[in-house]
């Protein structure tokens, strides 16, 4: 199955899974560039399911659009596990939606370092439970290959990521 059809599968089953929940989806990108809500709105009735998608690309948008606190960005980096989980629940805080991904990475060629090298990438996914209790999810993961090839990892363990937290014991009604 190709890359393509791996995510057209994954996001067709996040739907359904969402909808027949009734849940909303937010997605808070920044290596990825919007590449998560435009393979969600690929699937016919996404509004249904989708709520918002953001793209914060640079620090300034992550901290304005999510919430992500300046401390966080100077202390971690942006490519890190704590402003992973600030986006995420950043995105939970900014829209309707109760799910919730967040990705942030270095997709390449260039902006490595040895401590962060070219496909190091975090994501963190999240859900509300009630007001105040939120499931939290965080990986990292070094992806190969290419700008385009980290960035189609990345969206491919994003929407599988969302199906594992939709499924996890963690999360029953």
């Amino acid at each position: 199955m190709s890359e393509a059809a791996r995510i057209q599968a994954l996001a067709a089953a996040l739907g359904a899974q969402l909808q027949a929940r009734g849940l909303m989806l937010a997605a808070a990108e920044s290596c990825t560039g919007g590449g998560i809500g435009f393979a969600v709105t690929q699937i016919a009735g996404s509004s249904a399911w989708f709520d918002r998608g953001f793209v914060t690309y640079s620090n300034a948008a992550k901290q304005q659009q999510l919430g992500v606190p300046a401390a966080a960005l100077r202390a971690h980096g942006a490519v890190s596990e704590t402003v992973a989980r600030a986006m995420a629940l950043g995105a939970l805080a900014h829209s309707a939606a109760q799910v919730a991904v967040a990705v942030t990475g270095i997709a390449g060629p260039g902006g490595g370092t040895p401590a962060k090298p070219v496909g190091t990438v975090w994501l963190a996914w999240a859900l509300r439970r009630q007001a105040a209790e939120f499931v939290v999810v965080t990986e990292r993961h070094r992806f190969r290959g290419d700008r385009a090839a980290v960035r189609t990892r990345a969206i491919v363990v994003a929407l599988d990521g969302l199906l594992r937290l939709l499924d996890s014991p963690a999360t029953a009604d």
